[in-house]
């Protein structure tokens, strides 16, 4: 043949088949979207959520307390670890309660809010008693509750609102009274007015903008129509705008937004020495307990600025952290409330969810000097009990919640104990057994058999 000298068919060559590419990194990301997405749409999500980022928060709190509460504890004549023990203790209670709050059923919830309710009334309006009351920091809202321990019961008045207020709406849905405005605005705004004007008689006015944006969050699930929150957001504005202007302690602060510099008289000292904290900090902080700030420059460190002293030793990773921790919280809260078909369930969480996240935007706000500072502390992660206990209390409404959705009940109900079944749960043939080796034949032998 031609082109072949040994007379033989010349060899054919292999095609060359083109390379399959490999897998995209499009296709890459979008196979991680995807089972990011799965992840998030299983039904126990927002339960592990809720509880896994709570416990986080409140431990990272405790050590947080712990290092930023040494020098003012030492600059008081007291144990390095005094603050740190108060707060432990506060959380051991707290986390009772968040249990207790995590097994009740809804029907409990809801016959608890009336009790909590007067209980914070009496409370708030003992404050105000001469010889009882006590002022810290220029606010007349403590009681001296024995010793070195002292109660702020409006923090029990955000509980209460939430609870009360979700009560009260259900109990209207479930009448279809929410279609007429006086029954959505009565009797739920005249007794919030009545809760802030308590906590206003002794000048507290960040816990009154919580407790006002817990209303607003109420009426916004209610269905409250435009013109009728407009209304009321405009009532609050104005009373807000003249109680700021009424006061030069108030004028002050709101003169110090974003202020880098002491100025003046360092009348925005607290404002400045919080970003002096956070720039120090840098990427990864100057390690747990080398804070700089927390010997006597930084006022308040341990309480409505710890997240300043956080900034500075663990640095933006610690920060960041934080804050998606947060975020992860909101998010199941969000979700509760989304899922459910319970109307109380929907209120309550959405209360407590509006509760959490707009505390925690006021204090890291005025910390990173984007707002005035309001004096509220940073949600399960600032000194105080009196904060800390209603807050595990509602943590623990939500993980009730998450529990109770059908999805989630579904997937508990489908746990089984992993080495084995429950003694004493009886079925078809009796009592259930260890399912070990030498029990697994039947329960009723037949004659002859050994």
């Amino acid at each position: 043949m031609p082109g072949s000298r040994t007379g033989r068919p010349p060899a054919q060559r292999a095609v060359k088949r083109p390379v399959a590419p490999g897998p995209s990194r499009e296709n890459a990301l979008l196979r991680l979207h995807t089972r990011a997405r799965r992840a998030w749409d299983r039904p126990l999500t927002a339960y592990y959520l809720i509880l896994g980022g709570s416990l986080l928060i409140t431990v990272l709190g405790l050590v947080m307390v712990y290092s930023a509460s040494q020098i003012t504890a030492l600059q008081l004549s007291l144990p390095g670890s005094y603050f740190f023990r108060k707060q432990f203790l506060a959380a051991l209670i707290g986390g009772a309660l968040m249990f207790a709050a995590s097994r009740m059923p809804v029907k409990l919830h809801r016959a608890l809010a009336y009790p909590i309710l007067a209980g914070a009334i009496f409370l708030m309006a003992l404050v105000q008693v001469p010889g009882i009351g006590m002022s810290v920091n220029g606010n007349q809202n403590w009681i001296s509750i024995g010793g070195p321990f002292q109660l702020q019961p409006s923090e029990f008045g955000k509980l209460a609102l939430v609870l009360w207020g979700a009560d009260l709406l259900a109990r209207k849905q479930d009448k279809r009274l929410l279609a007429q405005w006086k029954h959505m605005l009565v009797p739920l705004v005249p007794l919030a007015f009545l809760l802030l004007g308590l906590i206003m008689l002794g000048g507290d006015m960040g816990t009154a903008i919580i407790l006002t944006a817990i209303l607003f969050g109420l009426l916004w699930l209610a269905g409250a129509p435009t013109r009728l929150f407009a209304g009321v957001l405009s009532v609050a504005a104005l009373l807000g705008v003249i109680l700021i202007k009424t006061s030069p302690n108030r004028m002050a602060r709101l003169g110090c937004l974003g202020e880098t510099d002491p100025g003046p008289g360092d009348a925005c000292w607290q404002a400045a020495h919080g970003i002096y904290a956070l720039a120090s900090g840098g990427l990864f902080g100057s390690g747990l307990g080398a804070s700089v700030e927390k010997w006597g420059q930084l006022p308040e460190a341990h309480t409505d600025f710890i997240f300043a002293v956080t900034g500075e030793e663990l640095g933006l990773a610690g920060t960041l952290s934080v804050l998606a921790l947060f975020a992860a919280l909101g998010y199941a809260g969000i979700r509760v409330a989304g899922r459910t078909e319970d109307p109380f369930v929907r209120y309550a969480a959405g209360g407590v969810t509006t509760w959490i996240t707009a505390q925690a935007v006021i204090n890291i706000g005025a910390v990173l000097g984007l707002l005035p500072i309001a004096g509220v502390p940073l949600p399960l992660f600032s000194y105080g009990g009196s904060a800390l206990l209603p807050t595990m209390f509602a943590i623990g409404l939500l993980i009730a919640f998450a529990r109770d959705e059908p999805a989630a009940r579904a997937a508990l109900a489908m746990r089984q104990p992993r080495f084995g079944k429950k003694r004493g749960a009886r079925g078809p043939q009796g009592p259930r057994r260890w399912n070990t080796m030498r029990r697994r034949t039947s329960a009723v032998r037949t004659s002859g058999e050994r």
